[in-house]
């Protein structure tokens, strides 16, 4: 990991994210809460560098994605019934082809990494938000074997997204 990066994750407080990858960061969580007790809502930043990725994994709430800085990256969505896959670039570029916010829907498999061909900085910084709020209880890793057999048509992203299978 470069200086850049290293430098960011310190002065954002960031934590390596088990399992998924990158590092995070939560920055609020919504005082209103479900009758559950559950935060209406939570926001997290987040940031990968060009040594690591978001494994795919999937929520069951939306969550959406807004690029703050550095490289573009790539955000991958494969869709759980169909096995479709979509794919975002995140950027700072909004005039050319980059989006600045993308939504990952919910039971969607997601997955993120740096566009390659694009690195200068050698790392991005996300903010993602959910409502209701982010739970660990929900997340689910995709294992390759299984989303090999939902959407074989895209091995090669789904080698270069997971971490296990």
């Amino acid at each position: 990991m470069n200086i850049e990066a290293a430098h960011l994750i310190s002065k954002l407080g960031l934590a390596p994210l088990p399992h998924e990858g990158g590092f995070f960061g939560v920055t609020w969580a919504s005082p209103v809460q479900d009758p559950a007790g559950r935060p209406c809502g939570s926001a997290i930043l987040f940031l990968i560098t060009e040594l690591d990725f978001s494994a795919f994994h999937r929520l069951k709430t939306d969550e959406i994605w807004h690029f703050h800085a550095g490289d573009p990256a790539e955000l991958f969505q494969i869709d759980s019934g169909t096995g479709a896959l979509t794919r975002t670039v995140l950027g700072p570029d909004p005039l050319g082809d980059h989006q600045p916010q993308a939504v990952a829907r919910a039971g969607f498999w997601q997955g993120a990494r740096l566009q390659k061909e694009t690195l200068s900085h050698g790392w991005a910084l996300f903010g993602c938000t959910l409502s209701p709020a982010w739970d660990g209880a929900e997340f689910e890793l995709g294992d390759r074997g299984a989303l090999l057999g939902l959407s074989p048509a895209n091995k090669g992203v789904i080698d270069s997204l997971t971490r296990v299978g």
